[in-house]
């Protein structure tokens, strides 16, 4: 992982050098080679995050497909910071790139990189908002 594709993607762009190297140490790239694979499933434990590097992916909730994720789009994020389940089905609609980071590495941003840590903050408040597509 490089710094240069961290700060094109918007949840990290405009960070310090210093911030997306530690980003850089604990996100690991996952392919996903085809449609209709899963990134989440609604109601389990989830454990990672995932930020969409390339590709698109579709969100349902009760099985009713309440929105799409594409590239910049962090999920996942709901179960890391808060809840510890999945709130939101996510697969693939196309082959997917993306990084992820492990609960323990999004916790141990809060000291290494603590705007970084915000940014993924942010991103769970706004899918807390009603009728928002989010794991």
């Amino acid at each position: 992982m490089d710094r240069a594709r961290l700060a094109a993607l918007a949840v990290f762009a405009g960070l310090p050098d210093e911030e997306l190297d530690a980003v850089t140490k604990v996100a690991e790239e996952v392919r996903f080679d085809a449609a209709g694979q899963p990134l989440t499933t609604e109601g389990e434990f989830g454990h990672t995050l995932y930020v969409i590097e390339s590709g698109t992916a579709e969100v349902t909730v009760d099985r009713d497909v309440v929105g799409v994720v594409k590239p910049g789009d962090v999920i996942g994020e709901i179960a890391v910071l808060r809840s510890g389940r999945r709130t939101a089905s996510v697969v693939t609609s196309s082959p997917v790139v993306a990084l992820a980071l492990f609960k323990r590495d999004v916790w141990a941003l809060e000291r290494s990189a603590p705007g970084a840590a915000q940014r993924l903050r942010e991103a769970l408040e706004r899918h807390s908002e009603p009728h928002s597509a989010a794991s």
